[in-house]
């Protein structure tokens, strides 16, 4: 399939409006981030990192079985989430009150679990969205 024609120029099709183009040093061209999502920008690969590593230390049930990485999507109720999400963030604010004694979990592992759950939750919103779509 080709998308450019000889003259170096992409179909009619294809070509936007009032795009810019980047040229680098090398020569190369792409076109311009503007407008584009920049999850390099929006995501700290800190984050990212001990989020993974919360969720592995989790993918053993409290049974000792393994449960898949993808286990979640099999769709868990969003009450299921908003419950747990509320719980976990009650023991953020013990942890950033001076009250991290009281939590029940560490504050990096709270801080986790409310990202699960908050993206738990958005993923069947989302979902539900796409349902109604079609």
């Amino acid at each position: 399939m080709r998308f450019i024609d000889r003259s170096g120029k992409p179909p009619l099709a294809l070509r936007k409006p009032g795009a810019q183009v980047t040229q680098f040093a090398s020569g190369a061209t792409r076109s311009s981030d503007g407008g584009k999502l920049d999850y390099e920008g929006y995501l700290s690969p800190l984050v990212v990192k001990r989020f993974g590593e919360f969720m592995l230390k989790h993918q053993t049930q409290e049974d000792g079985k393994e449960r898949t990485s993808d286990n979640w999507k099999k769709g868990i109720p969003k009450t299921a989430y908003l419950k747990s999400l509320l719980r976990h963030v009650v023991d953020v604010w013990l942890h950033v009150s001076g009250w991290g004694y009281k939590a029940t979990e560490s504050l990096e592992d709270s801080l986790c679990a409310t990202m699960f759950n908050s993206m738990g939750l958005l993923h069947e919103l989302l979902k539900e969205r796409e349902r109604e779509r079609d």
